[in-house]
């Protein structure tokens, strides 16, 4: 999901990321009528050696609702299925993502904050 919102305390991970998801849109809206079907996953933590080194981050923003690689995996074969482009194995994210399209200014400062507490407890 660092692609659509953002990975407090990671600019490079949030960076590319966000070109990642922009480079599959690039391919999905270029190559879909030549019958290349492109698909965005964007799960929020997932249990996996890569979540446990993140550290207080991690821990602040992603362990309370990580999910198994398995069900990252059951989303994706779900979204395939019914040829979505953004598959969210945490439904949440949407509402979240609708959030920061909807109010920019506000999505910010309350992400702020988050970064505020990270550094806090850091």
């Amino acid at each position: 999901a660092a692609g659509l919102l953002t990975m407090i305390g990671a600019a490079p991970y949030a960076v590319t990321k966000h070109g990642a998801l922009a480079f599959a849109e690039w391919l999905s809206l270029t190559y879909r009528h030549r019958g290349v079907k492109v698909h965005a996953i964007c799960p929020q933590g997932v249990r996996t050696d890569m979540l446990a080194a993140t550290g207080s981050a991690g821990d602040l923003v992603l362990q309370p609702t990580a999910i198994e690689p398995e069900a990252v995996a059951d989303a994706l074969f779900k979204g395939v299925e019914e040829d979505r482009f953004l598959i969210l194995p945490h439904p949440e994210v949407a509402g979240y993502y609708q959030a920061r399209a909807g109010d920019p200014d506000r999505w910010l400062t309350g992400m702020n904050r988050i970064q505020q507490q990270w550094e806090e407890n850091r």
